[in-house]
């Protein structure tokens, strides 16, 4: 992300998100209402006239690899409210909309932790649109402020550290520096108490490091927004990098994968990268982190 702009690709998301009710009923695993209003280009007034776009293969492929991403991560929430977490952080939240659309989060605590930039636009979009979110905005800049000073000021804004945490890293990991990879995954255990949850996404390595054309032409457009791919995992090696920073893997699949559970055949069939992850980690009793 350039220094004082908003994430472009965090407003491509939530438009995906919202464009979802151009899907096929049976599609919609994840409406945000809100996700359109965060376009630059007026998206949300002329949503109709958009459907011949979403019919493309190409788009309505995007629109449901992202309605399939958040529902598992949505899933996953809901698991942990159901079994009495009550305690939600969103790290690079972007522009996520958890807090005004899932009902189950209504006796929460919920943690929105973002670029000053990002999380501004945010905040002023909602306010238009007269939605009051129950979240509560810490205001982070991931570029001068050291990761292990952020689970103190998430104290100071109200995170009960005794308390299990559902934290949501999604659409993040794959523009980090390995060490800011590290950083962050120390600092996120540093808040997550035994029960806790990390819900992440990532992308394979070998996307990055040998990607198709597809890929390489993707990669090439976020670069241009200051927010180029940098990092992915061996899916064979992230359970010890993960055990090694005090989390047990518990679930790693791709979104492809998940879509054909989720999605009718010929709709999941348009989701077909295998390099696209989401991964469902939880904070043990007894922690040894590596040095």
């Amino acid at each position: 992300m350039r220094d004082e702009s908003p994430s472009r690709t965090a407003a491509a998301v939530a438009v995906a998100r919202g464009l979802a009710e151009l899907l096929p009923p049976e599609a919609q695993l994840a409406r945000d209402p809100y996700g359109a209003a965060f376009s630059y280009r007026g998206v949300r007034e002329h949503l109709g006239k958009l459907r011949p776009l979403a019919e493309t293969r190409v788009m309505k492929a995007w629109i449901l690899y992202m309605q399939v991403r958040t529902r598992v991560i949505d899933d996953a929430l809901r698991a942990f409210l159901a079994a009495g977490g009550r305690q939600v952080v969103l790290l690079g939240a972007g522009y996520d909309t958890r807090a005004l659309r899932l009902p189950e989060l209504a006796d929460a605590t919920i943690l929105e932790v973002d670029h000053p930039a990002t999380q501004g636009r945010k905040r002023s979009v909602l306010a238009k649109l007269g939605a009051d979110s129950p979240a509560r905005y810490v205001t982070w800049d991931f570029e001068t402020r050291a990761m292990e000073d952020l689970p103190d000021v998430l104290e100071e804004a109200g995170l009960d550290r005794a308390q299990p945490v559902f934290t949501i890293w999604e659409g993040v990991t794959m523009y980090l520096t390995e060490a800011a990879i590290d950083a962050s995954l120390r600092a996120i255990r540093a808040w997550s108490p035994a029960g806790s949850k990390l819900a992440m996404t990532y992308f394979v390595k070998t996307r990055i490091a040998q990607p198709s054309l597809v890929t390489r032409m993707a990669k090439a457009v976020v670069a241009t927004f200051g927010e180029p791919w940098r990092f992915g995992w061996d899916p064979a090696e992230l359970p010890a990098y993960l055990e090694a920073r005090g989390f047990k893997l518990e679930r790693d699949v791709a979104i492809a994968a998940a879509a054909r559970v989720l999605l009718p055949a010929e709709l999941a069939a348009l989701i077909k990268d295998p390099g696209r992850r989401f991964s469902l980690a939880s904070a043990p009793e007894a922690i040894g982190l590596a040095s």
